[in-house]
């Protein structure tokens, strides 16, 4: 069988696809990815094809900003996030995706949840398809948004728009129940997915890592947008005080003249989640749902330090399940990060609510059986 998957040209929509895919292709399917081609470093060493299929994400940024007058980078309305992933993007990709599609010749198309691409296509190509949900479900008012701009795109081409967003037969879900939000999952058949930490490449051995002293490791993974060294500096300056070793992913930046300890940072651009987080007692991160779920997967409680609404959210639940703390927007300071920290590593219910929560993840369908269920779908 042939499987397209269509994700939006972006690692942390593309990053929790690959265990689909890879079992997928264990089984003898062929996959490729449909997105941007700037995505190709990210998918040719995984040993996937290609099919390219509109701009960047900077190119769509711009023209959402051309037709709202407003960069999406600082208001994120239920409207402007719906011109971003259902109008602008679906308008710059949709006819190279028609036609690499239409060459390609899939038997089945999985889409991540924010992307309108993939469910497009496969009307057109009146092809069964899936979405993968990626993050907890999204607010009613986004989901409501994105239909109704994707709306006119089906209709320009003669085709039946769907009345809901996600769309599809089936709805992958990679958000343990434990941190989804109640009554919100749309009328889908249901699957849910095993969600796991980020591993590289099979086969790839894993990198060398510091050793540290022997003192509880703590992970410090921050978004990598620009400014943000300052405040990954800052935290850790703080954390220091703490009786800890600490690894923190920088993004390929440099941290110089903080007089930290030789020895107790480990730095590093990059390096799959999967192994970063061997051996952590407790992790400190913005609330991305990868970080969040690959984080639980491991049983490792977390400091969520969320940058916006819809990570607060997701760090509140995770914090109501008993396996975090979270730090809401506007009271962040370093000093606090510190406390909490020291909070989770001092306080050993927070540790037990985490296992309890990786066991309920453990417990959740895998990869490799979900893509026995779908194929075999199809194929009947």
């Amino acid at each position: 069988m042939r499987i397209l998957i269509f994700n939006n040209p972006m690692p942390g929509h593309f990053l929790p696809l690959l265990p689909l895919a890879r079992a997928l292709r264990r089984q003898g399917h062929t996959v490729a990815f449909a997105t941007a081609a700037g995505m190709a470093a990210s998918i040719e060493p995984e040993g996937f094809g290609l099919i390219p299929a509109g701009p960047t994400v900077d190119t769509v940024i711009a023209e959402v900003a051309r037709r709202t007058g407003t960069n999406i980078l600082t208001s994120h309305s239920p409207e402007l996030v719906g011109e971003f992933f259902a109008g602008a993007r679906v308008d710059l990709s949709v006819d190279e995706a028609l036609a690499g599609a239409g060459e390609w010749a899939p038997d089945l198309v999985v889409s991540e949840h924010c992307d309108f691409v993939g469910p497009l296509v496969a009307a057109a190509l009146k092809l069964p398809s899936a979405v993968m949900a990626i993050d907890p479900a999204l607010e009613p008012e986004l989901l409501d948004a994105m239909a109704a701009t994707a709306h006119s795109r089906y209709l320009d081409r003669g085709l039946q728009a769907p009345t809901h967003a996600p769309s599809g037969r089936w709805l992958l879900d990679l958000c343990p129940p434990s941190l989804q939000r109640e009554g919100a999952l749309p009328a889908l058949e249901h699957i849910a997915v095993r969600p796991e930490p980020h591993q590289g490449p099979e086969g790839t051995p894993h990198a060398p890592r510091v050793p540290g002293t022997g003192r509880p490791r703590v992970l410090v993974s921050f978004s990598t947008a620009p400014g943000a060294s300052l405040e990954l500096g800052r935290v850790l300056r703080s954390l220091s005080t703490l009786d800890i070793d600490l690894v923190a992913t920088t993004g390929g930046g440099t941290i110089d003249g903080l007089g930290l300890e030789p020895g107790r940072v480990e730095l590093v651009s990059f390096l799959p989640a999967a192994e970063l987080l061997d051996g952590v007692a407790a992790v400190v991160h913005h609330g991305g749902s990868g970080t969040t779920f690959g984080t639980a997967a491991r049983g490792v409680p977390a400091v969520v330090v969320p940058g916006t609404p819809g990570q607060q959210r997701q760090a509140n639940r995770l914090q109501a399940a008993g396996a975090g703390l979270t730090l809401p927007i506007g009271e962040q300071e370093p000093e606090s990060v510190a406390a909490a920290v020291g909070r989770l590593l001092a306080e050993p219910a927070f540790t037990t609510a985490a296992h309890r929560l990786r066991d309920e993840i453990a417990a959740m369908p895998s990869a490799s059986e979900v893509a026995e269920r779908i194929t075999a779908a199809v194929s009947g």
